[in-house]
């Protein structure tokens, strides 16, 4: 799904919720943009973002350790590094597997 597709869904989803929401596209956009740069911003930070319903973003330390060149073979160092990951919450894995 795209990030217009994403958009226009939580906009209908708002609408259609009966409350007295006029929420525009391009608020629901930007609220999502400014969200995933936040949730980065505080990544970087080595932080933790928890979201009721959803799950929890956090960072998890890669050990350096050493790989393969696929085409020659050569033995290379892969330096030490920060991933995201996330976990499901409880809601999603029960909506997922519904």
């Amino acid at each position: 799904m795209t990030f217009q597709d994403f958009t226009a869904r939580i906009v209908g989803r708002l609408r259609q919720s009966g409350e007295t929401l006029h929420i525009s596209k391009s608020a629901v956009e930007a609220t999502l943009k400014a969200m995933a740069a936040e949730t980065a911003a505080v990544l970087a930070e080595g932080g933790r973002v928890q979201l009721p319903g959803l799950g929890v973003f956090e960072t998890q330390a890669r050990a350096a350790r050493q790989g393969r060149n696929p085409r020659t073979g050569e033995a290379i160092a892969i330096p030490a590094r920060k991933a995201a990951t996330f976990t499901p919450g409880k809601a999603l894995k029960e909506t997922i597997n519904a």
